[in-house]
C-alpha cells in the first residue's frame, strides 16, 4: 500500500490525558466542525504515530551504522537482509521506513483542513494547532528524507484516498519544503496565544505551549540546516532554540513510553535480550583521565553475562540507553544542540568557538580531558573530532551515526563483520510507491 492510499491513523490518548472519547483508539474522521475533544484526539494521534514507528526507525539505523546488532532466533532477517546484499523495497526492513510517516502526514493533512472549521475554538488555538500539526508533519518528512536518497520522496501528499499518488520531488526540494513547514509553523505558534487545546505528553515538559514549542521547532529547523549545509542558518536557527550550556544536556523533547493499559512500551529497552551494541563501540571509546573509558560508553552499555553468537556475528555488549520498557526516547537535546553548534563553527572555521562546544561536551558528558590545541588547528581534524562526540553524544538515537558518516562520506570506514557483508547509504523506496507512479 502506498502512501497516497493511507488512510488516517487512529489516535491514541496518552497517560494522563482525557479527552472524553467514546473510542479513544479509533476516532472518528475529524470532519467539518470538529469538537475540541475531536482536534485533542487527532492531534494527540500525530504524536503517537511518531512515537510508535521511532523504536523501529532507530533499531533499524543502528544495525546499518554498526552501532548494534539484534540477534532475534524468530527474525533472521535483522543479520540477513540489513546487513547482505538483501536490502531491497519489498523487505522486512527495507521497506520499513516509509509507510507509518506518510501515514501520520495524511493524518496531520486531515487536522489542517479541518481545524479552521471549529467553531470551539478561538482563532490563537486554531494557528496553535496548525503550527503544532506543521512541526510534527515535519519531523515526520525529516524521517523519511534521511532514510531515503535516492532524490525523490513525494511531499505534496494530499487527504484523498482515492487521488493519484503524489510525484517524486529531488531531496533538495524537499528538504526546501521541509524547512518551509517548519518557518511557516513557526509563525503559526507565534501567533497561537497562551496553551494548546489538547495536552501533550511529559516528553514535552517545559515545551508543551506555543511559545515554548517554537524552541523545539527551531531545533528541529538546525538539523534541516545541518544536513543542507547550512551553516550560517543553523547559528541563527540555534538561536530561537533551547541550546544552553547553562542546562543538562539531557534538556529537550522526547517520546513518551509506558507500561500502562494500552500504552506503547519502549521496545529498546535495557531487557530486550536481542538487542546488542557492537564490540567497536569499546575498542574505540576514549579513556578518562586516571583510567576507565568514556562515560557515555559505560552509561549507555553493558556487560552482558555471555557472548552470543548468530550468524557469525558476536557481541557481549548490551544496551542500557534506556534502562526500562518506560524510559523515553529523545526527539532531540541540548546535547545534539550544542554539538550542531560546534559543527557550524567548524564548517565557517571558527575553530576556537568548536573547540569550546566540544570540549564542553567532553568534560561534561564524556569524562575526559578537553583536546589539546594541536588537535584542532584544521578544519579536518576538527571534523574528526565532532564525530567522535557525536558518535558517543547520540548513541542509540535518531540514527545519527549512519546519517553522520554517510553526510562526511565516511560510509566506506563503518566496520564489515563478515566475508560479503555490505553497508547501505539508504533504505530502498518501497515497491509498491514505484509501481503506483507507473
Amino acid at each position: 500500500m502506498h502512501a497516497a492510499l493511507v488512510t488516517a491513523l487512529g489516535a491514541l490518548t496518552l497517560a494522563s490525558c482525557n479527552f472524553d472519547i467514546q473510542n479513544p483508539n479509533s476516532p472518528e474522521a475529524i470532519g467539518n466542525n470538529p469538537s475540541r475533544a475531536r482536534v485533542a484526539a487527532v492531534a494527540i494521534g500525530l504524536l503517537n504515530g511518531s512515537r510508535d514507528y521511532y523504536r523501529g526507525w532507530i533499531l533499524n539505523t543502528s544495525i546499518l551504522g554498526r552501532e548494534g546488532y539484534r540477534f532475534d532466533g524468530s527474525e533472521p532477517r535483522y543479520t540477513s537482509e540489513a546487513l547482505t546484499g538483501g536490502l531491497d523495497g519489498g523487505g522486512f526492513i527495507g521497506g520499513s521506513q516509509w509507510l507509518a510517516p506518510y501515514r501520520n502526514i495524511r493524518s496531520a493533512n486531515e487536522l489542517l483542513k479541518f481545524v479552521g472549521t471549529s467553531a470551539t475554538l478561538s482563532a490563537a488555538e486554531i494557528s496553535a494547532v496548525r503550527g503544532y500539526a506543521h512541526t510534527m508533519q515535519a519531523l515526520d518528512f525529516l524521517n523519511v528524507l534521511v532514510g531515503h536518497t535516492q532524490d525523490s520522496i513525494p511531499v505534496a501528499v494530499g487527504v484523498d484516498p482515492k487521488a493519484a499518488p503524489a510525484p517524486f520531488v529531488t531531496n533538495a526540494a524537499a528538504y526546501t519544503f521541509v524547512g518551509d513547514l517548519l518557518d511557516s509553523a513557526q509563525v503559526e505558534l507565534q501567533n497561537g496565544g497562551t496553551s494548546f487545546p489538547f495536552a501533550l505528553s511529559s516528553g514535552f515538559a517545559g515545551f508543551d505551549d506555543p511559545a515554548s514549542f517554537i524552541q523545539f521547532n527551531r531545533a528541529l529547523r538546525t538539523r534541516v540546516d545541518v544536513y543542507t549545509q547550512n551553516w550560517a542558518g543553523a547559528l541563527v536557527d540555534l538561536a530561537g532554540s533551547f541550546v544552553d550550556t547553562l542546562q543538562s544536556l539531557d534538556t529537550g523533547v522526547f517520546h513518551f513510553y509506558s507500561t500502562g493499559s494500552g500504552e506503547i512500551t519502549n521496545s529498546l529497552n535495557q531487557n530486550t535480550q536481542e538487542n546488542f551494541a557492537h564490540p567497536q563501540l569499546r575498542d574505540s571509546a576514549q579513556v578518562r583521565p586516571g583510567g576507565g573509558a568514556d562515560l557515555r560508553f559505560t552509561t549507555k552499555t553493558f556487560q552482558r553475562a555471555a557472548p552470543q553468537t548468530t550468524d557469525n556475528l558476536t557481541s557481549d555488549l548490551g544496551w542500557a540507553r534506556y534502562p526500562s520498557p518506560g524510559s523515553p526516547i529523545p526527539i532531540i537535546r541540548n546535547e545534539e544542540l550544542v554539538l550542531i553548534r560546534a559543527e557550524a563553527n567548524i564548517q565557517l572555521n571558527n575553530l576556537p568557538a568548536a573547540k569550546q562546544d566540544i570540549d564542553f561536551i567532553r568534560v561534561n558528558s564524556g569524562g575526559l580531558d578537553t583536546l589539546p590545541t594541536a588537535a584542532f588547528t584544521t578544519q579536518a581534524a576538527a571534523i574528526n573530532a565532532l564525530l567522535y562526540e557525536r558518535r558517543y553524544s547520540l548513541l542509540y538515537e535518531w540514527g545519527h551515526r549512519w546519517i553522520d558518516m554517510r553526510r562526511y562520506n565516511r560510509l566506506n570506514q563503518l566496520p564489515i563483520d563478515r566475508p560479503g557483508d555490505v553497508v547501505y547509504s539508504t533504505f530502498p523506496i518501497p515497491t509498491d510507491e514505484i509501481l503506483a507512479r507507473q
